[in-house]
């Protein structure tokens, strides 16, 4: 029976009510704070970019932000928003002073949306606004006015100030990574050179810009003095180190642009240009690029970006009256690049033996990297070491964020996890046995042997990151002492030969129960002795215990509950200061005095903790 189509099937949300039942329209997808693009940060990221866009008009030099659980405090010291709009900005969609090209030229939001987005997702949000000593603040629950009220005579400097609590009805049990946080905030201080940004105590601030930001990602491998050129709305940093692949850090007028756009686009293919006539030979781009790491920024009027979480830019012109993009940073580059080289022969002398020794490398592998694609080709076609799922994170599909692949050892483990998977989003590629210790090994290796070749055509990274098939690569082993080493081993391939991987968080592991505690009503699933310990409290008299060993005595009904919405991810971090070379050589190198020290010394700590 159709159903009835009349003026009671037509429904108007409220604003809030849009928001919270599609949030994903608005801050992509909500996420536990796992990863550094989920809800969370995106509601501070919203919050702060109204205050950086404050200080790039010339309004307030430092900003304050603090985290204690899940509330968040962030204050700015900018002119404050006008008092008898503050309820407006706060809670009425395309409301802002963005519009007026005249107050906010080159902001990052543009439509009016963020802010609101974040007082409709949050259980409460308080915005005030101090302005000459006459303060208003207005107080919301998930969207709705509870309270407003003046305040006057305040010992306040101007500015603004945001308190809010996501919303635990949908972002469920979530908590925030300050390395994440730190993150953002750096990349703040380095695009706005002058800012101060106080996080939790913590004082960040930028003297040099993008070449601070270059300096601070580097490892010490770095072999000639970064080239930091600066114009009008665009400046770059660029440099070369002996690391695999290109590590590129874009931004949009303040906004960290994690999947590029038609800048970085623009700058990828106008280096390749410069560089090949300025030495006056046809290299091949994959050697004039191969170590390359650089930042570009440059700023936009109106910018269209690509989603609500401004990841990718889409605008083809600097402005309405201004040249294109390409042409933009094209121009740029070419002469202001010339130029620098022409200045520096020994930087140039420097860069041109890394392109020969990345082209000799390059055809050094050749036929075996053929081979190795015809290898990879027959087992996929055979469907033997992948079980692919239906969405990927190159396409255009509203789930390709959620796109992942879990890495297992052994049948049994890829068994449980296959059957209980989401065929769509969820990908299982299985190994057979431990994979090869790569540490200082050449990227000759990853075509010869056989796990490493099939592994990366799966993931399909070859020739680039941009062809990532999957958002999130989930290392799933069991939580022994062959597990642990086998997911070493993974992430010392990860580190070795695609470490971008690692630094823009696409590496995780899997975290699985130990313990499964339950009676005839209720069941826990534990995951440290700690939390076995309370469930035995919980349920009282004497539970049944189960001690997991592998994932392959996981059955594939329970699985489901780990890999779903109750999966628990821990991102596989490299703080800023440490080099990758120093790290593999410490942990996956010779045995050397000093790692037997490091050894020694953390088992004497654990048998104290123990005693």
């Amino acid at each position: 029976m159709t159903p009835n189509y009349d003026e009671g099937t037509i429904k108007t949300l409220d604003w809030q009510e849009h928001i919270r039942k599609r949030p994903g329209m608005y801050i992509g997808k909500l996420g536990d704070g796992t990863a550094a693009d989920d809800g969370i940060y995106v509601l501070l990221k919203e919050v702060m970019d109204n205050s950086i866009d404050e200080f790039m008009m010339g309004n307030g030099k430092k900003i304050t932000i603090n985290i204690d659980d899940d509330k968040v405090i962030i204050r700015d010291f900018g002119r404050g928003i006008p008092l008898g709009k503050l309820v407006d900005v706060a809670s009425k969609m395309n409301t802002g002073a963005k519009y007026d090209s005249k107050v906010f030229k080159k902001s990052v939001g543009l439509n009016g949306v963020g802010i609101k987005a974040v007082n409709a997702l949050s259980s409460k949000f308080t915005i005030r606004s101090v302005r000459e000593g006459v303060a208003k603040e207005v107080e919301f629950q998930q969207g709705i006015k509870t309270n407003e009220r003046d305040l006057n005579n305040l010992d306040e400097p101007n500015g603004t100030l945001v308190v809010f609590e996501p919303d635990l009805e949908l972002f469920k049990s979530f908590h925030y990574i300050s390395d994440y946080v730190v993150d953002m905030v750096k990349n703040y201080t380095f695009l706005n050179a002058g800012l101060v940004i106080e996080y939790n105590g913590q004082r960040f601030y930028s003297k040099n810009g993008l070449r601070d930001l270059l300096e601070e990602n580097m490892d010490d491998d770095i072999i000639y003095p970064i080239i930091h050129l600066k114009g009008e709305d665009i400046e770059i940093a660029v440099s070369h180190g002996n690391r695999y692949g290109e590590d590129y850090y874009s931004f949009v007028n303040g906004q960290h642009t994690t999947h590029g756009g038609t800048h970085l686009q623009a700058f990828r293919e106008v280096y390749v240009k410069t560089i090949r006539d300025f030495y006056k030979k046809d290299f091949d781009p994959s050697d004039i690029r191969a170590s390359i790491v650089a930042a570009v920024s440059i700023k936009v009027e109106e910018p269209v970006f690509e989603s609500q979480t401004k990841t990718k830019l889409g605008s083809k012109d600097i402005g309405p009256n201004g040249p294109s993009v390409r042409a933009h940073v094209g121009n740029f580059v070419q002469k202001e690049l010339d130029n620098y080289l022409h200045k520096n022969p020994d930087t140039a002398e420097v860069l041109l033996r890394r392109i020969t020794e990345s082209e000799r490398e390059r055809k050094a592998i050749s036929g075996i990297k053929k081979l190795a694609k015809q290898r990879a080709k027959k087992v996929n076609l055979h469907n033997k070491k992948l079980r692919d799922c239906r969405v990927h994170f190159t396409d255009n599909h509203a789930k390709a964020g959620e796109s992942s692949i879990f890495i297992t050892e052994g049948d049994s483990a890829s068994g449980s996890i296959t059957k209980s998977r989401d065929v769509n989003t969820q990908a299982v590629f299985s190994l057979k046995g431990k994979p090869l210790n790569t540490f200082g090994l050449t990227k000759k290796v990853v075509y010869e042997n056989e796990e490493f070749n099939l592994l990366q055509a799966a993931l399909n990274i070859e020739d680039s990151l941009e062809d990532l098939r999957y958002n999130k690569i989930i290392i799933a082993t069991d939580a022994d002492v062959d597990g642990m080493h086998i997911r070493l081993l993974l992430i010392t391939f990860f580190l070795q030969f695609f470490p971008e991987l690692i630094r823009k968080g696409h590496l995780y592991i899997l975290q699985t129960p130990l313990f499964r505690v339950r009676n005839k009503q209720k069941t826990y699933y534990c995951y440290s002795d700690e939390e076995r310990r309370e469930a035995i409290n919980k349920l009282k008299g004497k539970p049944e215990i189960t001690r997991f060993k592998g994932l392959g005595e996981i059955s594939p009904d329970e699985f489901k509950h780990f890999i779903s919405g109750d999966i628990r991810l821990d991102p596989v971090m490299m703080k800023k200061h440490e080099s990758v070379s120093q790290m593999l050589e410490f942990y996956m190198g010779k045995n050397t005095p000093e790692r037997q020290d490091f050894i020694i010394d953390n088992l004497y700590v654990e048998k104290d903790e123990v005693a």
